[in-house]
C-alpha cells in the first residue's frame, strides 16, 4: 500500500512542495520524498523522530524540515 501525497514544508521562509509516498516495510514504514530529482528515504527512528537512509547532497537543513514536518504528522 504506497500511497503517494503532497509534503508542505515550510523552509528558508517560504512553503515548498514535495511529492512523497508512504512504503510499508514489515512492521514499520519508510517515506520516500522526491526532492528536485532525487528520492530521499526517510523511517522512523528509535526516538520517535525520522533519519535519513543514504547519503545526499541536499542541504542538512531541508532534510531537518521535512523530518519534523513528518513526525508533526503523527500527532
Amino acid at each position: 500500500m504506497n500511497e503517494p501525497f503532497i509534503l508542505t514544508v515550510s523552509y528558508q521562509g517560504s512553503e515548498h512542495e514535495f511529492k512523497a509516498r508512504f512504503e510499508r516495510w514489515g512492521y514499520t514504514h519508510r517515506i520516500a520524498v522526491l526532492i528536485d530529482e532525487e528520492t530521499l528515504i526517510f523511517e522512523p527512528d528509535e526516538e520517535g523522530s525520522y533519519r535519513v537512509l543514504g547519503n545526499s547532497t541536499t542541504p542538512i537543513s531541508l532534510m531537518q524540515a521535512i523530518a519534523q514536518k513528518l513526525c508533526a504528522l503523527q500527532d
